[in-house]
């Protein structure tokens, strides 16, 4: 385990999340009871992944990029009864922990305790005096609840995705074989430990014994220096931080040689973006696909044995929703739930039944029964399925833009217009329109020092897409708003555009506050 300064073998680790474990235990924590952690990416986080649960009890990893009163909403609806806090997010905790009556004691992470309402032992003086306790696995219900992540709450209140030891372990193993990754494999933590199971890194690479990497906050030239200095081998990224890298004039300082393998996913990738990083960091690079209920992975796309894909084929491919993991399967049905045609043009919603989807949502069991009907879990993401077993996601129920009674999926437009060598970033969008209901629009980001005109990019569009699916306008931006985990917020982007106005969904008017 490499943080920092820090380095651990496996034996030190382990070492140090049964002392962990037991403290919990010391302090009074039961089965079933929650312990909350706020912080970075750090080996403290990493030993929580397990002396949280060699205590028995469930870890709830907190989202440090949630405003106060969103943090003050997960607490209180998960109700945990230890707190552990980094030094830098004191001032946050501050400001609501009156309201969170469950949490009884809180602990600094890093640091010396100055403040009143902490424990006065840090953690580090906390395992250093608890007793190492390691659990009989054999008493542990497999069935029983392990870690509570909240979804990022894009829609309406973040929900608590519960998973089980079961979900947890098996998920580990049918990465490592979807992966086919090896004995001494190195991993960069590029992905926040606190979102969707940490892409469940935290637990393959240490089924295999693999070699941990810390990263606390995404920067594209300490992902270089990290990779040189400790041979990374793979990391993932969300589109964006892909983006980032391949466009970084640093990168030609830094021996990358070491990498093999990077996974783009929490976003739909484009075939540009796959041959840039191929191109740029010299390794394989291919989508990933997975939802916090679902532990999360659930496809990637690598080609096939067979496929026999070259070139601009090749990564089109590789740019696909994919194919099933081993231990998942995976269905595109239509509003009866009945399988579309794997003809790659009919569109359904993708279905999922795994050893890794959730147990339900924290305390709302209507939610659960909705979303886990039949047997399977609804995503609520919109594919297509080909005859090869690859599916292409080409939105979310709730962003295709329907105009003039022809469906048209955000993220093709969104692809057509990233394919252009000036843009950096673009986010589709309906807006309303008088004669078609909705029509798409688009905001783009261009690349620094690039400048490319409205009617250009129209053009540009217009040669890879049918004309009726273009934007009908093109507005240039410096940002585009973004959850913690890099998704584009487009509910904020179309609030000013809906105000007031009529729409044939009603979820799209602005005023109520939906996504």
């Amino acid at each position: 385990m490499v943080c920092n300064q820090d380095r651990f073998t496996y034996a030190q680790f382990a070492d140090r999340t049964r002392r962990l474990a037991g403290a919990l235990r010391q302090a009074g924590v039961q089965p079933g009871d929650r312990v909350a952690f706020l912080g970075t990416n750090c080996h403290r986080l990493l030993e929580a992944y397990y002396g949280v649960l060699e205590a028995g009890a469930v870890l709830l990893p907190l989202n440090i990029r949630l405003a106060s009163s969103e943090l003050s909403f997960v607490l209180n609806d998960a109700e945990p009864t230890i707190l552990f806090v980094e030094k830098q997010f004191l001032g946050l905790v501050e400001s609501f922990r009156k309201d969170i009556p469950s949490v009884k004691t809180s602990i600094q992470l890093d640091g010396t305790p100055e403040t009143p309402w902490l424990s006065p032992r840090n953690y580090e003086a906390l395992l250093e005096a608890a007793a190492p306790y390691r659990a009989d696995i054999t008493s542990i219900d497999e069935n029983s609840l392990g870690e509570l992540f909240y979804t990022s709450g894009t829609s309406a209140n973040p929900k608590g995705v519960m998973l089980t030891h079961r979900n947890i372990y098996l998920h580990a193993q049918n990465v490592c074989l979807g992966f086919n990754t090896e004995n001494g494999a190195v991993e960069l933590h590029t992905i926040p430990l606190f979102h969707a199971n940490g892409w469940g890194v935290a637990h393959f690479l240490t089924l295999l014994g693999g070699k941990h990497v810390m990263m606390q906050r995404f920067e594209t030239k300490e992902v270089f220096r990290l990779i040189e200095k400790e041979g990374v081998r793979s990391f993932s990224v969300v589109p964006i931080m892909a983006a980032a890298l391949v466009n970084c004039p640093e990168r030609h300082k830094y021996n990358l040689s070491s990498l093999r393998r990077v996974v783009v996913g929490g976003a739909a990738s484009s075939p540009t973006l796959i041959r840039e990083v191929e191109r740029e960091l010299g390794c394989e690079c291919f989508s990933g696909y997975g939802l916090t209920e679902t532990c999360p992975s659930l496809s990637i796309s690598p080609m096939k044995l067979g496929m026999g894909w070259e070139g601009e084929q090749r990564f089109a491919g590789q740019a696909m929703t994919g194919y099933a993991f081993p231990g998942a399967e995976l269905r595109v049905v239509d509003a009866n739930d009945n399988d579309v045609p794997r003809d790659g043009k009919t569109i359904g919603e993708i279905i999922a039944r795994s050893d890794g989807v959730m147990e339900g949502y924290w305390r709302q069991s209507a939610a659960s029964a909705e979303a886990l009907r039949g047997g399977w879990f609804h995503t609520g993401d919109m594919a297509t399925l080909n005859e090869a077993g690859y599916l292409l996601i080409v939105d979310r129920k709730k962003d295709i833009i329907v105009s003039g009674g022809e469906n048209i999926s955000s993220l093709e437009v969104e692809k057509a217009i990233l394919a252009h060598a000036k843009v950096l970033e673009a986010a589709v969008f309906p807006v309303p329109d008088e004669r078609w209901g909705e029509v798409p629009k688009a905001l783009v980001v261009l690349k620094p020092h690039a400048a490319v005109t409205e009617s250009e990019l129209l053009e540009f569009c217009r040669s890879h897409l049918s004309h009726y699916k273009c934007p009908r306008s093109f507005e240039f931006v410096a940002s585009l708003p973004k959850t913690g985990t890099g998704k584009i917020l487009k509910r904020d982007l179309r609030k000013k555009y809906w105000e007031g106005k009529d729409t044939i969904r009603p979820d799209f008017k602005a005023q109520k506050g939906s996504d």
